[in-house]
């Protein structure tokens, strides 16, 4: 086998090897979070969101490369392109779900006078100074 070939392959068996390490890190802390607090919720959450977005760059540059397309077989690009699709459609419906939910909530602690003020304050200067840049 040439020398390219097998450093290719020695890339992709290290690439899955992390990958499949990376999931069952977050399957083993999983079951852990039902009991976490806000804190560790945002951070697994944010976690996450760092893995999936390096995961999908990854594979964005894989479909970009040549020799890959070149040498993937329709089925297997199908296959891609439909999870990627339902991937697409999960994180759109929660997207739309949270923050749909997320202005409800603070619109009721609005009307119930319960916004926290230093935090309400905060938001409304940064926003005042984005909008005096512009």
């Amino acid at each position: 086998m040439e020398t390219f070939i097998k450093l290719f392959v020695s890339n992709l068996e290290k690439w899955i090897e992390t990958q499949q390490n990376f999931l069952a890190s977050i399957e083993k802390i999983e079951g852990e979070l039902s009991e976490a607090d806000r804190l560790d919720l945002i951070l697994a959450t944010r976690t996450a969101f760092k893995h999936i977005i390096k995961t999908i760059e990854a594979f964005d540059k894989w479909l970009q490369d040549p020799f890959i397309v070149g040498h993937m077989p329709r089925e297997m690009l199908q296959e891609v392109q439909k999870e990627t699709w339902d991937i697409l459609k999960k994180i759109l419906e929660l997207d739309i779900k949270h923050t749909s939910e997320f202005r409800t909530h603070v619109l009721k602690l609005a009307s119930e006078n319960r916004l926290n003020p230093v935090l309400y304050q905060r938001r409304r200067e940064r926003e005042d100074r984005l909008s005096m840049s512009v």
